[in-house]
């Protein structure tokens, strides 16, 4: 939240520990309400999270924030605190009070300080399982089902920090699936009156291309900063109307109930950090929860709970204080009756494959799990399908039928003649509540067709194993950082190798091929020696894909290779692909 300018220091208090004790499980792994009242509590303050909940009445709370200690780092902390690990001694006691009194915590990670300064999780991390791990470790420790991600300020335009942080929503989603866990992911981030702007919404589309499922867009309907005089009310209700529109085009296959239980509003009592031509007022509080109620939002929010009091009037920005004469907890009551308001809850499921791709060859098979979870209400009958395929791959779902929060096996049997290349195959799950799905790639290696060519084997390091390959002294099949499936190849480098590793296939005489790769790494390269010479390269922390085209000579044939230069680090190569 822009607010939390106080962050930083406060965070060195190291306040807000609870006594060192276990979590009580939250009773059944049971998802926030459909609609829910969430405000937002100040963790780096010296409150305790139960008392305020109690005193309040809001038995939900987003607590703020998690985050590194140092940019850099992949350790997530309460605060970015090393006084605060994510453990039970730090908040376990009062989350697991809250709990049992019916209600629930969100941890919320990034945070306006933390997106700044570079210690928003996915911005300091560059290893997408390390920054998954961080997400797992906060449910399991906490028993909690829903994350929420503040994006803000810099993060908004860290594109790898963007991909990172989907990369990992997607990854967790599918180990919750896999463990028949509920877990829901929020998206906190900035507003006009009119909708996102379009780095927000580049975030959500990014999202969407990972396969990232996001269950609630929460916008921060405040801080402006247009220089308009604003009726916040009605202001927050116009932005959530264009965000509503927005997602319509992100997920054009949700009904519009689906599409309002999305969206997500968060207000700031009394004067925010702009100004006084930015003051939200208790009534409007009451007349947002009302039309919230209507059209069935997904949350109701504000910045923060330690805020609803009437301390300090005329004082804009305070985290402790909001600025305008009010009773005590007048705005927790305004908004509270949206989770025991918000109607019933509905039920929805989430689908996910595991590994999402395979390297096959032409006559071999590959199998994955396709799970579901339930993500709100209760489980219901899912119906299991799968389009796409190409002719010669035949892809069967067993059972074709589950219960949300069982799994099937998917099979898919590549014919001896299917021509080398990816292929997406869609994975549709369908209920009484809509459907969802996800998509697996099956990667054909080889050129297939007999015609005398031979094949890529091993594209995918999926056997565990270097063979066929032959590599350099150091080089070796790794299951980090992989781009897919299990494995990928890590190229060691010294001072006097490149670490190279190749396979010699023959391929038809006189014909045109291309060869792709996926790599990161400084200085990785790939490409094809022998009875054709071509290569490429590329310098990067991400996974990258490269391409080289080639003709083979009159032989057909090559050696396919990939080597990183003398002295410089590690290269990771996956999912080589010759068509």
């Amino acid at each position: 939240m822009r607010s939390v300018r106080a962050l930083l220091t406060a965070a060195l208090l190291g306040a807000g520990l609870a006594a060192v004790a276990a979590p009580t499980a939250h009773a059944a792994n049971t998802p926030v309400p459909a609609h829910v009242f969430s405000p937002y509590f100040e963790a780096y303050s010296s409150d305790d999270p139960a008392t305020l909940s109690s005193q309040s009445g809001a038995k939900y709370l987003s607590m703020a924030f998690v985050q590194a200690a140092s940019a850099g780092s992949c350790t997530a902390y309460w605060n970015g605190s090393t006084s605060q690990p994510i453990a039970s001694s730090t908040f376990g006691s009062s989350i697991a009070s809250i709990q049992a009194a019916g209600g629930d915590v969100v941890p919320s990670f990034g945070g306006y300080s933390a997106d700044h300064g570079g210690t928003e999780i996915a911005d300091s991390c560059t290893n997408v399982n390390s920054i998954a791990q961080a997400y797992e470790n906060v449910i399991t420790t906490y028993g909690v089902t829903r994350i929420d991600l503040d994006t803000e300020d810099n993060s908004l335009t860290n594109s790898a920090g963007i991909d990172r942080r989907n990369k990992a929503i997607a990854q967790v989603e599918s180990w919750a699936a896999s463990n028949g866990r509920t877990v829901q992911f929020s998206y906190t981030l900035p507003t006009t009156t009119g909708g996102l702007a379009s780095s927000g919404l580049a975030v959500l589309q990014n999202a969407v291309q990972n396969n990232a499922r996001v269950d609630v867009v929460n916008i921060m309907t405040f801080d402006y900063y247009d220089g308009a005089t604003h009726e916040m009310g009605t202001d927050a209700e116009n932005a959530a109307t264009g965000l509503e529109g927005q997602l319509a085009q992100l997920y054009p296959s949700k009904s519009a109930a689906q599409l309002w239980n999305m969206v997500g509003v968060t207000m700031m009592p009394g004067i925010d950090d702009y100004g006084a031509a930015e003051t939200t007022t208790v009534a409007d509080a009451k007349n947002v929860e009302s039309w919230a109620a209507g059209k069935g939002l997904a949350e109701l929010s504000f910045w923060a709970l330690e805020r609803d009091n009437g301390g300090c009037p005329g004082t804009g920005g305070s985290d402790t204080c909001s600025g305008i004469s009010q009773n005590t907890w007048d705005f927790s009551h305004a908004m509270e009756p949206f989770t025991s308001g918000g109607g019933q809850t509905q039920n929805d499921f989430s689908l996910s494959v595991s590994p999402s791709s395979a390297s096959v060859a032409p006559g071999a098979s590959a199998t994955a799990s396709v799970a579901t979870a339930v993500t709100s209400g209760s489980a219901q009958s899912v119906s299991l399908s799968a389009s796409g395929a190409p002719s010669g791959v035949s892809v069967s779902l067993s059972p074709t039928s589950v219960t949300a929060g069982g799994s099937s096996t998917l099979t898919a049997t590549v014919g001896s003649s299917v021509a080398a290349g990816s292929y997406p195959i869609t994975v549709t799950g369908t209920a009484a509540s809509g459907s969802h799905s996800a998509t697996y790639t099956l990667t054909v290696t080889g050129s297939g067709g007999g015609g005398g060519s031979g094949s890529l084997v091993n594209g995918g390091f999926e056997s565990g194993s270097l063979s066929p390959w032959t590599c350099q002294s150091g080089s070796a099949v790794v299951s980090s950082p992989v781009h897919s499936g299990s494995h990928a190849l890590a190229v060691v480098p010294s001072s006097s190798t490149t670490g190279e590793c190749d396979q010699a296939v023959t391929l038809q005489p006189n014909h045109s091929y291309t060869l792709q790769a996926w790599v990161q790494g400084p200085y990785a390269y790939i490409g094809v020696s022998g009875g054709a010479s071509a290569s490429t390269w590329s310098s990067g922390s991400a996974w990258n894909q490269l391409t080289v085209s080639f003709t083979t000579g009159s032989s057909g044939a090559v050696t396919v290779y990939v080597h990183g230069w003398y002295g410089q680090g590690n290269v990771y190569a996956d999912d080589f692909n010759l068509a």
